[in-house]
């Protein structure tokens, strides 16, 4: 096999394997009791309003950083999504 053709299939199935980002929108403190009398309709308040700055997390690291925002065109109106403000840099040590 050719050498400089190698590493380029190996970047390509790599990066063609998916992941998950979770987006952390807040967080709620709840005590012990009134956890247990939540039910269907009960409002949990976060410590976050929703124009505040979200966090992105691929598994305990932190990716990055958006604000909320809803779609408003295409096939995905209505979908809630996350423009992004602020990217690691994961090409650099460290990043």
């Amino acid at each position: 096999m050719n050498q400089t053709t190698e590493p380029y299939k190996a970047d390509a199935a790599f990066t063609n394997v998916p992941i998950e980002i979770m987006v952390s929108v807040g967080r709620a403190r709840p005590l012990v009791r009134d956890l247990l009398q939540l039910e269907e309709g009960s409002v949990l308040l976060l410590d976050k309003r929703v124009e505040d700055v979200v966090e992105l997390y691929v598994g305990d690291r932190l990716i990055g950083m958006g604000v909320l925002e809803i779609a408003d065109t295409g096939e995905q109106h209505g979908q809630l999504s996350v423009r992004l403000i602020d990217v690691n840099d994961f090409g650099k040590p460290g990043g």
